[in-house]
């Protein structure tokens, strides 16, 4: 994914290409905060087991301010000044642009070794001067703070935060959210539909086996008919898998990321039903991961398969799963398995700030049956074959992916072979240029032979990009496939991803350095930056801030995340090609990724590889430039 502070290097490209700026709507005075009708609020779960759960009581405040203890007028309705994510009520804090406080809590209970995840969504808009915290929003869950927010974390829309809360299962905690507003210009911290999910056994169910990464050898085989749209699929999912660990597995878990976009468990755009090869339970995680409960414990070397009816809908606004008018962009949008390591099964939450997905190189074959008038670019090879009156059958194959994604929509397209033989097909939505796109796809062919030749030959095929000056994240990376800005730095980024995330996977949730910071020394070195001198600007915010730290850390900090993995990432790898000489440097990445090649990048086992690289004792190295692991 490409960094939000891209957008500063990248002004000049979309400036050509007409990109607007995003204006936070200035409030001419203080809002409203129409308290909505008084209803009665469901009572709060109280529980004594791990059954899936949601124990956060009336989180869309639809019912009013009940159970919540709210300063006046914080619960508001559409029609105030700001609207809800969904329903029409919600909790409006501060807005005032006077010095002002207001509150919002609910005290909670978590039964006993269970995972536990916060999740909620917020919209920050201000007024206020870019540069510094003026007005700050702090949650706290039983008096510790689990992440801060400011008017410099002002965003267009909503955005969903989650955090892992398994430390406070078996207790009972208040949970608050407090906007403190200084005498300057006004910021509003918008809130909707919080949650607390709570599912079974500790902070993931526990780890068996002797570690290996299981289920493996996955092969999916899914069949999808879209609706005159684009925006809505049903159809059909299995997927037959291997387990390659020493231990039976007993169960396996679909993880649902694109649940994330909805309202849980209400309104969910992903919908699994029909499960057969076991038994699904209640969805978990915020509607983000099922399990399923094999007939039998499958012994090491034995192979079983799931398969499901899926339906997809997809919602509006220009993201990685979303809809920008009558374009559609499908990333994350299939079910995918789990991975179980030495760590247990990984069901991290969702998180909006970056990724969370880490997945095993596997098989698909997709089809898509879809309006002839909608292109439909995907990850893999297509093979496009009539359908039925007035539509096409879309038939993409792809092998040692970690996952799978598409567009549909009346995309234009321009196509072309790189010196080495690499297709690539750039569509672009209405509002951009041919020239522009033109220009994108030179980009493109250039930079997928670049780093061809830096990290090993790109095996996929054909590379798919989509290029939307709407999307508000910059660049978007899913394995052959792209969706991005036109911006002469951020595809370079996005294609180095196809190796450092795509053919070297990594845990995104974990370890995010591993995949971005080594995309974007990537996209450095295509562009002949040196960053010579860079680690003098390095400025840490704590002594906890580290380059290793997972997406649970830069969740709680967001706007250190893209300084922190982004800048200061790429230049820690700068300092290490100074340190061990450019030579070394390029042979270290080039062997690193053959011998991880469609495997699991770890921060050990690249340290380790480093060392090898170099006579030079690197141990006082990552101490400075804090990588841990």
């Amino acid at each position: 994914m490409t960094s939000r502070l891209l957008a500063a290097a990248t002004a000049v490209a979309t400036a050509a290409a007409g990109l607007a700026a995003a204006v936070a709507p200035a409030h001419a005075a203080p809002p409203a905060h129409a308290a909505p009708p008084a209803q009665a609020a469901p009572p709060a779960r109280t529980l004594t087991d791990c059954s899936s759960a949601q124990v956060v009581s009336n989180g869309g405040f639809e019912s009013g301010t009940s159970p919540w203890t709210t300063s006046s007028g914080v619960v508001s309705a559409n029609g105030s000044g700001e609207s809800a994510h969904s329903g029409t009520h919600f909790a409006w804090l501060d807005g005032y642009g006077s010095s002002h406080t207001d509150t919002a809590s609910q005290s909670v209970t978590l039964p006993a070794g269970c995972k536990a995840t916060l999740s909620f969504y917020l919209h920050v808009d201000t007024d206020e001067s870019p540069g510094t915290a003026y007005d700050k929003l702090t949650v706290k869950m039983g008096g510790d703070t689990v992440a801060t927010y400011s008017n410099l974390d002002a965003n267009s829309g909503y955005v969903q935060k989650s955090f892992d809360a398994s430390a406070y299962a078996g207790k009972t905690v208040t949970l608050s959210f407090t906007g403190t507003e200084d005498s300057g210009a006004q910021t509003s911290f918008v809130l909707d539909d919080v949650a607390l999910d709570v599912s079974g056994g500790g902070t993931t169910p526990p780890p068996t086996g002797n570690g290996t990464r299981t289920p493996d050898s996955q092969s999916y085989t899914v069949n999808l008919t879209s609706d005159s749209s684009g925006a809505n699929w049903q159809g059909h999912e299995s997927v037959a898998f291997t387990n390659t660990d020493s231990a039976p597995l007993s169960e396996v878990y679909l993880r649902l990321w694109d649940n994330a976009h909805g309202s849980c468990p209400s309104s969910t755009p992903i919908s699994v039903t029909n499960v057969t090869g076991g038994t699904a339970s209640a969805l978990s995680v915020g509607c983000t991961a099922m399990k399923v409960t094999l007939p039998n414990p499958l012994p090491q070397g034995q192979s079983a398969t799931v398969a499901f009816d899926l339906g997809i809908a997809v919602p509006s606004g220009a993201d990685r799963f979303g809809r920008d008018g009558a374009y559609n962009f499908l990333g994350n949008a299939l079910p995918v398995l789990a991975v179980h390591d030495g760590d247990g099964w990984h069901l991290d939450p969702y998180t909006n700030n970056g990724e969370s997905f880490y997945g095993l190189a596997s098989d698909y074959k997709v089809t898509l049956d879809h309006p002839s008038s909608l292109a439909v670019p995907a990850t893999g090879t297509s093979v496009d074959t009539p359908g039925s009156s007035g539509r096409t059958v879309t038939t993409a194959t792809a092998a040692h992916v970690r996952e799978f994604a598409w567009g549909a929509g009346p995309f234009s397209k321009l196509s072309a072979t790189s010196p080495n033989g690499v297709k690539v097909n750039m569509y672009w939505v209405s509002g951009i240029s041919q020239s522009s796109a033109q220009q994108m796809l030179s980009l493109a062919t250039d930079a997928i032979d670049a780093h061809s030749g830096r990290f090993g030959a790109y095996p996929y095929g054909e590379v798919d990009a989509i290029l939307d000056n709407n999307f508000w994240f910059g660049g978007m990376e899913y394995p052959g496939f792209v969706l991005d800005l036109v911006s002469n730095v951020a595809l370079p980024h996005e294609l180095a991803h196809q190796w450092w995330y795509g053919i070297v996977g990594d845990d995104e949730y974990n370890h995010p350095w591993l995949d971005e910071a080594f995309a974007d020394y990537s996209t450095d070195l295509y562009r002949g930056i040196s960053g010579a001198g860079c680690w003098n600007s390095v400025s840490w915010a704590s002594s906890d801030e580290k380059i290793t730290n997972s997406m649970a850390y830069w969740d709680a900090h967001s706007s250190r995340y893209s300084t922190v993995v982004y800048d200061y990432g790429k230049c820690a790898l700068h300092d290490l090609q100074r340190v061990i000489g450019d030579s070394a440097m390029a042979n270290l990445l080039k062997t690193y990724a053959k011998s991880h090649w469609y495997g699991i990048s770890t921060t050990a086992e690249f340290k380790k590889a480093a060392q090898a690289a170099t006579t030079t004792d690197l141990t006082s190295f990552w101490t400075q430039h804090r990588i841990e692991g």
